[in-house]
């Protein structure tokens, strides 16, 4: 399936080295100022090249083809595109027959019949572009109500952050949450890189002023639409919300959280009880593996099941989790978005209030 939310919904389409990939955001209300230099700024920080990333140059210009007059959103589909402009396919000319250990192509093979050998095609994280855009849009309209998502890398490569300094990840080159550590963990990319090898890392999640009562019970809860978010990003592999896999090392008396006239007084629920929010931020934190795409010699077979050498060419991020983490930023404003619009019906009260005169 190629699209995600109820509500508010997005399909993306394209390729890795097709002419372009894009999305069509839909459930957008009318009225929403689409500010379009932000748009591109979000992309902009998702989009590939410099020191620690991928050396494909994509500008990854975003142009709006509908949905939106005079700068407002129209209640209509709004469709974005992005003009692959830096493809290199004869990259992987070499390799149009091999599986490469660690990637989708083993899998995308044996369910379509179909091998587009140039960079995944279809299952590359180029297509997080895509999201990253619709994202932006769902941010837009946080922004109404004063909901602030934010995202940043608390580990790579074994080093944890001690700090989550979400305003100095936006300044990191590597979007690291903690300046004690940013430069060791820049080195480790670095170290990843020139010995032509990749490492995984972590990234931290966090949603300010979430109201109460989002989340849709019993099989569209706030936590399992996250994860289910997270989940569909390239190279994630797990999720923790609030105390996460720790709490299974927890009494109760520990794990919950207790109630004052002023609030909860701990918050290692990350947010969400029985599927809804309660209020408090929403913290999770997303695990993402190494890049599958090394270039040392890996054993695999070819499309005949004879094995074989594989040896890659082409341009590659030695760590996912640093441009993962935007994707991961974009993906809980697209499922806040999604609650916010489902939360309307949520009684007869709300229902009335729509239609009052």
């Amino acid at each position: 399936m190629n699209s995600f939310g109820q509500r508010f919904k997005f399909t993306t389409f394209g390729e890795s080295h097709g002419k372009a990939i894009g999305c069509v955001v839909d459930g957008v209300p009318a009225g929403i100022k689409i500010d379009e230099k932000f748009i591109q700024k979000e992309l902009d920080r998702r989009k590939p090249g410099g020191e620690y990333a991928t050396k494909r140059k994509e500008d990854d210009k975003v142009e709006i083809l509908s949905g939106v007059f005079e700068g407002q959103s129209t209640g209509t589909p709004i469709a974005m595109v992005i003009f692959n402009t830096n493809q290199k396919s004869k990259d992987y000319s070499n390799i149009k027959d091999l599986f490469r250990p660690g990637h989708a192509d083993f899998t995308y093979f044996h369910k379509y019949g179909i091998r587009d050998y140039r960079g995944g095609g279809r299952s590359s994280a180029r297509e997080t572009a895509s999201r990253v855009a619709a994202g932006a849009i769902a941010k837009l309209i946080l922004k109404e109500l004063d909901i602030e998502v934010m995202s940043g890398v608390s580990a790579i490569d074994g080093i944890t952050v001690e700090n989550l300094d979400y305003e100095y990840a936006k300044k990191s080159e590597i979007y690291c949450l903690d300046k004690d550590v940013d430069e060791i963990c820049k080195q480790r990319v670095v170290d990843a890189r020139d010995s032509h090898d990749s490492i995984g890392g972590i990234v931290s999640v966090k949603i300010k002023n979430s109201p109460i009562g989002l989340g849709e019970p019993i099989y569209y809860k706030m936590d399992s639409i996250l994860a289910d978010a997270m989940m569909s990003i390239n190279g994630t592999k797990a999720i923790e919300i609030g105390e996460g896999t720790h709490s299974a090392n927890l009494r109760g008396s520990q794990n919950n959280d207790q109630i004052s006239k002023d609030g909860f007084l701990s918050n290692n629920s990350g947010g969400i009880l029985g599927g809804i929010t309660n209020g408090d931020d929403i913290d999770l934190k997303v695990y993402f593996k190494p890049t599958p795409s090394i270039f040392k010699p890996l054993k695999t077979i070819d499309t005949k099941g004879e094995e074989q050498i594989l040896e890659l060419k082409g341009r590659h991020d030695p760590c996912i989790a640093i441009r993962g983490s935007i994707v991961a930023e974009a993906m809980a404003s697209v499922v806040m978005a999604d609650m916010l619009l489902l939360n309307l019906g949520r009684d007869i009260k709300s229902v009335k209030l729509a239609y009052s005169k």
